[in-house]
């Protein structure tokens, strides 16, 4: 039986009035047809000719956050509750360390934080508490897979270079693994994937993280990194920190969470040897500013882990959980074992795969907020096997591509190939899509990124300043 095509050409052209925002996604393309994308075009500021869709998102986070702060005390307590208390009955189953050159003095006086401590009896309160567990509790499956993936920070992934990359972007190598959350408190420490279920529970040298006659402070006080556990040497890779003994650093400036980081893991002794209480090694990984000797002493210096890609990080950037263009990923045949996306075998296939949720109306769409509506699948065909609302579903794009006019999306051709494993927790971005799309005809190399550095520097490089 033929897989059936969606296409979206019928109503593209009026989806910016599905969803108030969506169109700010669908002009990342004002001079150039996709499948016939010209490296040059965007990629270089000195030949960009408008700005950019991502790099229009960047401003407008950057801008939103200054207007949106949330209560970042009640996000970590809430966070550190759930992850701490939430039944498993759901759970599926060297160099040397980064030298610190930044001072809190030397912060840029606009770096934004605002360090916030939960007392004992705020992260007590048992009306507080109760609340966030009974919550938790009647999370389904499905639910809690969603839940969890919206808390972790999500890295856009690079389809045009930040404009400043030098002045404003830090860069460091990203560790192969699985990402998760690291929470520490009352004499025990647990990790949880991106999907919720338990990665490990055990002893840790993290404040409150094992029952030790050391242990110091409040045993309700807790900790939550953002993770990498990379298997080959069993150590946890710190890429952020979220909450450190009750302070909250989701308002903080990356610039300052790196510092934080830097300096009260290394307190800790959380980077020492595994012991009796101290089940798994903890590392950090070096932070550089985005010049050009910062950008190769990530992508071509050594490392004690297997890369994955770069990782940019906005320095002005706050913890937002869920997709976010002032982060980025970024990889290439050198930095990375897997650039274009595998099937279930660990084979390339010969077209691109992607993953969509279905939508109440039988649309497709992508996981970011708003989302992008890549098709619209028929009732009679979502009837016939038995398809609802929230099902994660795969499709291949066919050889008709995504076909983009005046930089919006007006075509895709789509073949359904199935449902998708019920451990995934979300849709692929659009950012994701559309670097998988790129990689696969006209990839951004890392001469485009150089070119912009050398671009905003006059041509000239200067020292990299090693920040973690």
């Amino acid at each position: 039986m033929n897989k059936p095509k969606i296409g979206i050409s019928s109503w593209a052209g009026n989806i910016r009035y599905h969803r108030r925002g969506i169109e700010d996604w669908l002009s990342f393309r004002t001079t150039t047809n996709c499948a016939n994308m010209a490296p040059h075009d965007i990629r270089r500021p000195h030949k960009r000719p408008a700005i950019s869709d991502q790099q229009k998102r960047r401003e407008l986070s950057l801008q939103r956050q200054q207007q949106n702060r949330r209560d970042a005390q009640q996000q970590a307590r809430s966070l550190a509750s759930t992850l701490l208390s939430l039944s498993s009955s759901f759970d599926e189953p060297s160099t040397s360390e980064p030298v610190l050159e930044i001072e809190l003095n030397e912060l840029e006086s606009g770096t934004e934080c605002s360090l916030e401590i939960l007392s004992e009896r705020e992260f007590n309160e048992p009306a507080l508490k109760e609340l966030d567990v009974r919550q938790a509790s009647k999370l389904k499956s499905s639910e809690a897979r969603k839940w969890f993936s919206k808390q972790l920070l999500l890295p856009e992934w690079m389809i045009d270079v930040p404009d400043r990359l030098s002045d404003e972007w830090y860069v460091f190598a990203r560790p192969s693994g699985k990402r998760c959350f690291v929470v520490s408190s009352n004499g025990t420490t647990i990790s949880r994937l991106r999907n919720g279920s338990i990665l490990h529970r055990f002893p840790s040298s993290l404040p409150n993280g094992a029952k030790t006659k050391k242990a110091s402070g409040s045993g309700q006080t807790y900790s939550i990194l953002d993770c990498i556990f990379h298997e080959t040497d069993q150590t946890y890779y710190v890429i952020d920190m979220i909450c450190w003994r009750g302070y909250s650093l989701y308002d903080c400036a990356a610039e300052f969470r790196f510092f934080w980081l830097n300096s009260k893991l290394a307190e800790s002794g959380a980077c020492e040897l595994p012991s009796y209480y101290h089940k798994y090694k903890f590392s950090l990984v070096p932070v550089y500013s985005c010049d050009q000797n910062g950008l190769h002493a990530a992508y071509a210096g050594a490392a004690p882990f297997v890369k994955d890609g770069l990782l940019f990080y906005n320095k002005h950037s706050h913890y937002q959980p869920g997709n976010t263009p002032l982060a980025l990923v970024w990889k290439d045949e050198n930095c990375s074992q897997y650039v274009i996306d595998t099937d279930s075998n660990g084979q390339v296939p010969s077209q691109q795969q992607l993953v969509l949720e279905l939508q109440s109306d039988g649309k497709v769409a992508t996981s970011d907020d708003p989302p992008v509506y890549f098709g619209c699948l028929d009732g009679d065909f979502l009837g016939k096997l038995g398809l609802s609302s929230g099902n994660l579903l795969r499709f291949t794009i066919g050889d008709g591509g995504l076909t983009i006019v005046d930089g919006r999306i007006q075509g895709a051709d789509l073949q359904y190939s199935g449902k998708v494993n019920r451990a995934r927790a979300f849709a692929d971005s659009y950012s994701k899509v559309m670097f998988q799309y790129a990689a696969r005809r006209s990839p951004l190399k890392i001469d485009d990124l150089l070119a912009s550095i050398n671009s905003s520097n006059d041509g000239g490089g200067h020292d990299s300043e090693m920040v973690g």
